[in-house]
């Protein structure tokens, strides 16, 4: 192409302006405001002249549009998690149930009684819209909430065992997501790790030999993201509970995920409860507000009230408080742990883990063929008998029942379920499954929206 013939076609763009004063520019400027448009057009128009391609107001109004929407369209969005791992931290772990959705809204829509106290007209505390039902529901003296659990493990240790030793054996050592390990906090706390006893095998006599003028506390970490087997000894928590109060010392466990109900009730696997954990002795116990608990992303203490109140006193409690929309949704996830006989109806975490396999089987049934129709002449599907996971470090080795649909790609290539997963995670609402041996596996037993799954499925391109 002549260099002329560049510069004719470069000299049939518009003019910024003129693309302005378009009717559907206007309808542009309306929804999104004149800078963003602005910047969207010159784009659009920048792009055409790099390729000395005509472009015809319209077709600059249009790329602008796409443009646009792309930009304003929200990064973190809604997804069906048919992965199989129900607490996905991927994927935002638990779900909140209808009741903290509205009391997260309501406050954020205006100014809130969050350190005020109404009846006195003074300042108060954050914590107290958390420590009574916490109190309540585990038999704590007192507790407190943070932002996550590392960060509560953080506090307690900066708090209690700053420039001493805090023991644990080494069998606790955990490594949790995103390759953050437990020598690694504990070392950011300010504490210096005593390791005791060995990878499979610790007795209560490491720790007790263990014990010197440095040591600041006993630490108990819960493995729940792995098990140890075979050849093993662990120290009932009980005991080191007896050990360090008779040496004089405080007993913090860190249960991870954390509960404050038995599972077993609703036929799940046993993990302990933050109320067994302070009956074995704890003196301080740490748990997640967004895993088995089923609320919002927080980190909580449970324990002792003159241990709490050496923590809420720390300077990191600040740093790491919560903040009144969380709170807010943490509070009306505890109101409704009051009522354990429905508790499972309301909680989604709960109910999504309860639910009976035969009722995930009816799902799969009537999913059949309408996603073998979606996928017609690219894939094969059939139900498939599979197991679920809890996730997010509960409970790793305890697996629940499910069924889910298998999508077999027609053709052999490699990347070919690649392909398919990827059509799926391009929907409005992207679907995410796992693969598994040249399989696209849709676990179904945290599919809570069957309608909504169904009625994009026309669009799957």
């Amino acid at each position: 192409m002549s260099e002329i013939k560049v510069r004719d076609r470069r000299a049939t763009l518009p003019s910024v302006d003129r693309v302005l004063q378009a009717p559907a520019a206007a309808a542009l400027i309306e929804r999104y405001g004149r800078a963003l448009v602005v910047a969207a057009v010159r784009e659009a128009l920048t792009a055409a002249r790099a390729v000395a391609a005509p472009a015809a107001i319209d077709d600059v109004v249009a790329a602008s549009k796409a443009a646009l929407e792309r930009l304003m369209a929200p990064s973190q969005r809604r997804v069906f998690n048919l992965t199989g791992t129900v607490l996905h931290t991927n994927l935002g772990r638990a779900p909140l149930p209808e009741e903290a959705v509205a009391a997260a809204a309501e406050a954020m829509r205006a100014p809130s009684t969050l350190e005020f106290d109404i009846a006195s007209g003074r300042r108060g505390e954050r914590d107290e819209h958390i420590a009574g039902w916490l109190t309540r529901l585990t038999g704590a003296e007192a507790a407190l909430a943070v932002n996550n659990n590392a960060g509560a493990l953080l506090l307690a240790l900066n708090a209690l065992a700053l420039g001493r030793e805090t023991l644990v054996s080494r069998g606790e050592l955990i490594e949790i997501g995103g390759s953050f390990r437990l020598p690694d906090i504990i070392e950011r706390a300010g504490t210096r790790l005593r390791e005791v006893g060995t990878t499979n095998r610790t007795h209560l006599r490491d720790f007790a030999d263990a014990i010197g003028p440095e040591t600041a506390l006993i630490l108990k970490v819960h493995t729940s993201n792995y098990e140890i087997r075979g050849f093993t000894a662990a120290v009932a928590p009980a005991r080191l509970a007896e050990l360090a109060h008779r040496r004089g010392l405080p007993f913090v466990e860190d249960l991870g995920s954390g509960t404050l109900v038995d599972l077993d009730r609703w036929g799940l696997p046993h993990e302990p409860t933050v109320a067994e954990a302070l009956k074995a002795g704890a003196d301080l116990v740490t748990f997640s507000g967004d895993k088995l608990l089923g609320g919002p992303q927080a980190g909580l203490v449970a324990g002792r009230a003159d241990l709490v109140a050496t923590l809420a006193k720390n300077p990191l409690k600040r740093a790491l408080r919560l903040d009144k929309v969380r709170l807010a949704a943490l509070e009306a996830v505890l109101r409704l742990y009051a009522d354990p006989d429905r508790l499972a109806e309301r909680l989604p975490t709960l109910r999504i883990l309860a639910r009976p396999r035969e009722e995930i089987a009816a799902s799969a049934e009537r999913l059949l063929p309408i996603v073998s129709r979606a996928v017609a002449g690219t894939a094969t599907v059939a139900i498939v008998e599979t197991k679920s996971q809890i996730g997010s470090g509960a409970l790793p080795l305890s697996l629940l029942p499910s069924v889910g649909l298998t999508l077999t790609p027609l053709s052999s290539a490699g990347a070919a379920v690649e392909a398919l997963a990827r059509r799926l995670r391009e929907l409005a609402v992207p679907i995410v499954g796992r693969i598994d041996a040249g399989r696209l596996i849709l676990d179904l037993r945290a599919l809570d929206d069957e309608a909504a799954f169904v009625a994009q499925l026309p669009n799957l391109k």
